[in-house]
């Protein structure tokens, strides 16, 4: 699964078109970011977003989570099976694992 992440989309909408434009908006909702973070936040999909902040973008845009957020499918190619029956990039054709022993030095 992927998403696209549309809050510059939603910002222009609103006639924001300044990161600076949503930092003291966001503070009115108890959320503070720095200058830097909102801009990261507008110009890229953010991998990790507290609740607060989510809540806050849609409350400052009047807009829900799934404006913000558009799922999509992304399909991907499977592995198939080699002559030999294993599958493309196994870890069947890597040597076996090694006991390792961890010693103390001498005198400690």
């Amino acid at each position: 699964m992927g998403f696209e992440w549309n809050l510059r989309r939603l910002m222009a909408d609103q006639g924001m078109y300044q990161t600076t434009d949503l930092v003291p908006r966001l503070a009115e909702y108890g959320v503070h970011l720095s200058r830097e973070q909102v801009f990261r936040l507008v110009t890229q999909p953010p991998q990790r977003l507290s609740m607060d902040a989510l809540a806050a973008l849609c409350g400052i845009l009047g807009c829900s989570p799934a404006d913000l957020i558009t799922v999509r499918e992304v399909r991907r190619q499977v592995a198939k099976p080699t002559a030999s029956g294993e599958t493309a990039g196994s870890t069947a054709s890597l040597p076996p694992l090694r006991r390792v022993r961890v010693r103390r030095p001498e005198g400690l």
